[in-house]
Parts: C-alpha cells; sequence; structure tokens
C-alpha cells in the first residue's frame, strides 16, 4: 500500500504486513511530540488520535488505518504464507479501496486455507467455483485464478532459495529516500520493476511494478514511512534485523 492512489476519498490504496517487536517507536503514554516532530510538513505528517505524528494517510478517515498504519505497515514479514497472504491480498486489490480488503481479510483467510502455499497450490476446479461463490471475498475469476497459479509458482521459488522471503529481499535496495512529502511518495522503483519482471518469469500473475512495490512496503522490504513518523524508527529497526538475516 502507498498513499499514492486513493480512490477510497483518501485512504492508502495498497499494502499488508505483519507486527514486528522493533525498538524506539514513542507510545501513547509518552505525551504529545513537541512542534518539531511535524518538521517534514503537515503534507507528509498529521496529528493522530493520540497527538502523535503519523503518515498523513493514516489519519482522519476509517480507524482500522490508524493500526494498520501503526502495527503492520513497513513490519517485516518473513513466513511463506505471510508473504503469500500479502501478495495475494495486494492483487485482489488492483483496483479498489485497501478498506475494503482490510474488511474482508478474515473471509479471505478462510477462503485460501490460511494461505497455507502447499493447501492454495492444491486447489481444483471445485475450489475456484468455490471462491468465485464466496461473497465474503473480492469474486474474480482472474483474480482467483492467479492466486491459485502464483502459489503453484512459489513452490518452486522456495525451493530455490530456501524461503519467499530469502527471494524477496535480494530485490531490497541498497539505498531508500525518506519520504518528507506527498511528492516523495512513489508507486513504483527500479527495484520492484525487476522483482516483478522476475515474478512474471516464473509465472506469477497479476504482479506489475505497483503490486511488486506495495508488496515491498507491505513485507517490510522498503520503509515509507514519512520522516518525522512516531512508528518510522521501530520499523526501521526492524527492517535492519531481517535484511542481516539475508546479508
Amino acid at each position: 500500500m502507498t498513499p499514492t492512489d486513493e480512490p477510497a476519498g483518501g485512504a492508502p490504496d495498497r499494502g499488508g504486513g505483519a507486527p514486528d517487536s522493533g525498538d524506539g517507536a514513542p507510545g501513547p503514554g509518552d505525551g504529545a511530540p513537541d512542534s518539531g516532530a511535524f518538521a517534514s510538513g503537515p503534507d507528509a505528517l498529521a496529528p493522530g488520535p493520540d497527538g502523535l505524528p503519523r503518515c498523513f494517510w493514516a489519519v482522519g478517515g476509517a480507524p482500522e488505518y490508524v493500526a494498520y498504519h501503526d502495527d503492520e505497515w513497513g513490519r517485516p514479514v518473513l513466513t511463506d504464507d505471510g508473504l503469500f497472504e500479502r501478495l495475494t491480498l495486494e492483487a485482489f486489490q488492483s483496483g479498489l479501496s485497501w478498506l475494503t480488503i482490510m474488511r474482508k481479510r478474515a473471509a479471505f483467510r478462510e477462503a485460501f486455507a490460511g494461505f497455507r502455499i502447499a493447501a492454495v497450490a492444491a486447489f481444483d476446479d471445485a475450489d475456484r467455483e468455490r471462491l468465485l461463490a464466496d461473497a465474503g471475498i473480492v469474486r474474480n475469476r482472474l483474480k482467483v485464478e492467479a492466486a491459485i497459479g502464483n502459489a503453484r509458482a512459489a513452490l518452486p521459488v522456495i525451493a530455490e532459495h530456501g524461503s519467499l522471503a530469502a527471494f524477496f529481499w535480494r530485490f531490497r535496495p541498497q539505498a531508500h529516500k525518506a519520504p518528507r512529502s506527498r511528492a516523495d511518495f512513489v508507486a513504483a522503483s527500479p527495484e520492484s520493476a525487476a522483482l516483478a519482471k522476475e515474478l512474471k518469469r516464473r509465472g506469477f500473475r497479476f504482479v506489475g511494478p505497483t503490486t511488486a512495490y506495495s508488496l515491498m512496503q507491505a513485507a517490510g522490504i522498503v520503509n515509507d514511512h514519512a520522516v518525522g513518523c512516531c512508528v518510522r524508527a521501530a520499523v526501521e529497526a526492524g527492517q535492519r534485523a531481517a535484511a542481516a538475516r539475508f546479508a
């Protein structure tokens, strides 16, 4: 998810991520930030309900966004099934609001066997029809078929690299500019284009450069929390620890 595309009236358009136990982010009990905390400008940051500065897209909309921003977005996801979940949700989100996907997430997990890659890879025609009849998820035949196909494509990647994380983290940029204004948020990067190209070569679908970049944000491969955001330091610490595993 990035805040660059906002079909739902300012809601972020992509993402997913798993919480990580990083250090350094101030919590609500730390008190309100001083005026310097908003130095990167109200264009990039906005005060949350606790007064702490957050990325602008997380504030002022549905309450789910604050929790998602604080606890998931940018936190490293290192399990195969967790990464497959983010990849699948990113593909289903294409053309929709991320809020729609968040509110259907539990139904997606149930419908897709908890996003267990081996289980989804074994889905047959009956499972396809079951999914297309499930009102709890997004019933798009191309996306359903892509999810099943992507599970099958993931298996040889895991066999070759040991894990999806080891494969995806090969595309982490050596340097990444921290956003200071809305203009600094991007929808794709050279690394996401390279990742998308490699995924397509390996048989993955619904994985263009924008979706690949959203996955990189969602899985904690890049940190796009704005400078001054109250969770940026914790996210950065978690990403450094994860990167060290694949150095």
